[in-house]
């Protein structure tokens, strides 16, 4: 019987012991996700300052002065702001849609990655429909700041955006928000829509959150002639699943 109760209580101060340590690793290791994930976010918001001192600047012929940026990275192809909210980066466009998808515009490793244009898009924004790609930080950061659109309220009041180039300026209009798998090729396989884009409008109507009927309609008028630019950036509203904006891109007029 002693010796069964003193095998008893070692067991016992065995399993404690076996608690205490999982309980301090999980503490640790929960110290160390913290931190680490401080220093991603961090990392990400040092890199948009930087970049911010370096946004280009308007030029008469329309375009914008790129020539610090193109001196850092001379895959830096524009610069998209989007009104009332943190979207306010360079674009990048790689040999493939992986190159930046981890990739800062100082060509370093960060988990947060670049804005970037689909590698099977024309990097000058020449095609009928262009998408780019960015990830979903905390704090708005990189593309974190697209599923405000997901409120309607704020869809409704906030339609407006800018996208630079060296050699031209466009004002964006959003006319649509929807959330799709990332297997949804109508949304990922942006070349499809080079003659014809309504079947696109098409799967708006019936597939958006919201869209601005108006707009559908004098884009299905103009269709071959009307330009879209696609953001994209994950959600967490189901598996795999996608936040889309969606805009028109119109040539800038100056005043």
């Amino acid at each position: 019987m002693r010796l069964a109760g003193a095998f008893l209580r070692a067991a016992n101060a065995l399993v404690s012991f076996v608690t205490a340590l999982c309980l301090c690793t999980a503490g640790l290791y929960s110290v160390y996700a913290l931190w680490d994930n401080n220093r991603v976010y961090s990392a990400a918001e040092d890199v948009r300052a930087d970049m911010i001192k370096l946004k280009p600047v308007v030029i008469e012929a329309g375009g914008a002065s790129f020539e610090e940026l193109l001196a850092i990275n001379p895959d830096v192809c524009a610069w998209i702001t989007i009104d009332n909210t943190n979207i306010d980066y360079p674009v990048l466009q790689g040999e493939t849609n992986l190159t930046y998808i981890n990739t800062d515009v100082y060509g370093k490793f960060a988990l947060a990655g670049s804005i970037f244009l689909d590698s099977r898009n024309d990097r000058g924004f020449g095609d009928t429909c262009s998408l780019l790609y960015g990830h979903h930080m905390a704090n708005g950061n990189m593309f974190g700041d697209l599923d405000k659109f997901e409120e309607e309220s704020f869809f409704r009041k906030n339609k407006t955006g800018t996208l630079l180039l060296p050699d031209k300026t466009y004002d964006l209009e959003i006319y649509a928000c929807l959330l799709v798998p990332a297997s949804e090729d109508m949304i990922f396989d942006p070349q499809q829509y080079q003659d014809d884009i309504n079947p696109l409008l098409d799967f708006v109507e019936q597939e958006a959150l919201y869209y601005d009927a108006e707009t559908v309609a004098a884009l299905r008028q103009t269709n071959k002639e009307s330009q879209i630019l696609a953001l994209s950036t994950c959600s967490s509203e189901f598996t795999d699943a996608r936040t889309i904006i969606l805009t028109v891109m119109e040539p800038h007029v100056s005043e």
